[in-house]
């Protein structure tokens, strides 16, 4: 197929096989980040009733260290995200790179399957890895966006990505959680082997669907840029310069700096809670797996419907508003996770969480984008964007983890989330009461 016809900008093949990256990667979210690793790694980890592990010379309650993980996974994606931008900026070696962390996220899944809770070390080390091989190669996927379609048509061709990475993994979500729950059909004697079998198949379904976006780019023309050829080696480091540049000009964008700051906040209370929410389920109200993995698959279908909802929303109150509304119905999902005791009442508060997880994400990125000054350097701004959310996450799951450390309970955690969102609202309240800024952009 490589050696075929060369694939040029809007080819409607090329853009089927790139969206299918999307297929391919969306599996690790699901069920490695979200589902099944989680609950998996929670029970192994728990011995004659303790939740204390030792990890590197100290001993830690297992969940704190589970988020302690996301924590450093997230760090390191934070500091090499700028670098490796700067290197989806060559023409050459992007496809190198895409397929060398998609390689790496996918054996890391599948390693997963050796992790027994005796070998800490295998399951924490190998989960970090998955997560910075998925990160990794997201960056470079994105960079091909603008190169394989033309301004007018990329929204469409991104969407068209979300949708097929929200139905693969499902599907192989459905899948899974049917082997697990269902083991004694398939032959298994426990609900750990197959749990074992899905991170293989997790990985080799993100490794195989993935060749088909690699051989279509492989055969992909590019449109020649100007001052492509030749450049220096320092400007590998070009994406550290744009993130001080960018700095440096919302000293006087008051209003795209205290947006900034309002989301920075409320993103460490979402962004956690979409990691730990499983976790939470399993510790706190011991829910059996199946019961875990399909709180997961509930969140994921209401989030599409959140998302129009909001889209709605903001159409009729604007976005400031909506989002107002998004950070206050999170306060009230914290409020109500702490005094939760059952499996129903667990089910509802999945069910609120993606009514506004999709809403809230979706409106944060589109009122980011109009609250931007006049430029054509959007690429900048939003790498900017990217590493603050990249370090909300980092600082989350990091006094999440705290918390429970100190005072024992998963459910304390919630209390600092409530006071992320808080601070969100205060700083969206600034930018809605702005009055020197001009409106949003339509």
């Amino acid at each position: 197929m490589s050696s075929g016809k060369k694939l040029l900008p809007n080819d409607k093949k090329l853009i089927s096989a790139w969206a299918m990256y999307d297929w391919a990667n969306s599996v690790y979210s699901l069920s490695i980040a979200t589902a099944i690793f989680p609950i998996y790694y929670e029970a192994v980890t728990r011995h004659g009733g303790s939740d204390e592990v030792h990890f590197l010379g100290r001993q830690f309650v297992n969940t704190a260290l589970y988020s302690y993980a996301l924590s450093f996974s997230f760090l390191v994606i934070a500091l090499v995200s700028p670098l490796l931008s700067s290197i989806a900026d060559y023409r050459g070696n992007k496809l190198s790179f895409m397929k060398f962390f998609c390689y790496l996220g996918s054996l890391s899944c599948i390693a997963l399957a050796f992790f027994n809770g005796e070998n800490l070390w295998l399951g924490i080390g190998f989960f970090v890895l998955a997560t910075v091989g998925f990160c990794g190669s997201i960056v470079f996927y994105n960079s091909f966006l603008p190169e394989i379609a033309s301004d007018d048509r990329q929204d469409a061709v991104s969407a068209k990505g979300f949708a097929l990475g929200y139905i693969g993994s499902v599907i192989l979500l459905i899948v899974n959680l049917l082997m697990i729950q269902k083991f004694t059909w398939f032959g298994f004697h426990d609900a750990a082997t197959p749990t074992k079998i899905s991170f293989v198949m997790t990985g080799l379904w993100w490794a195989g669907f993935a060749q088909i976006t690699f051989r279509a780019l492989k055969r992909f023309e590019p449109p020649l840029r100007k001052g492509e050829q030749g450049r220096s080696a320092g400007s590998l480091f070009g994406g550290y310069q744009e993130l001080r540049k960018v700095l440096q000009q919302l000293g006087s964008l008051t209003r795209l700096r205290m947006f900034l700051f309002a989301f920075f906040f409320y993103s460490m209370g979402v962004q956690t809670v979409m990691y730990l929410a499983s976790l939470f389920g399993k510790k706190e109200l011991h829910l059996e797996t199946g019961e875990l993995i399909l709180t997961v698959l509930i969140i994921q279908l209401v989030a599409v419907a959140g998302s129009y909802l909001f889209s709605f929303l903001s159409g009729r109150i604007g976005n400031m508003k909506s989002l107002l509304i998004a950070c206050f119905t999170w306060i009230g999902i914290c409020v109500g996770a702490y005094f939760i005791q059952n499996d129903v009442q667990f089910f509802l508060i999945a069910f609120c969480v993606g009514m506004v997880m999709g809403g809230i994400q979706s409106l944060s990125r589109s009122t980011y984008s109009r609250l931007l000054p006049p430029t054509t350097d959007t690429a900048s701004f939003f790498s900017f964007y990217d590493v603050s959310e990249k370090v909300a996450i980092v600082l989350g799951t990091i006094a999440y983890g705290v918390i429970e450390e100190k005072t024992g309970s998963m459910r304390n955690s919630l209390f600092v989330l409530i006071l992320f969102f808080v601070v969100g609202m205060v700083g969206l309240l600034f930018v809605h009461n702005k009055k020197e800024a001009e409106p949003l952009k339509n």
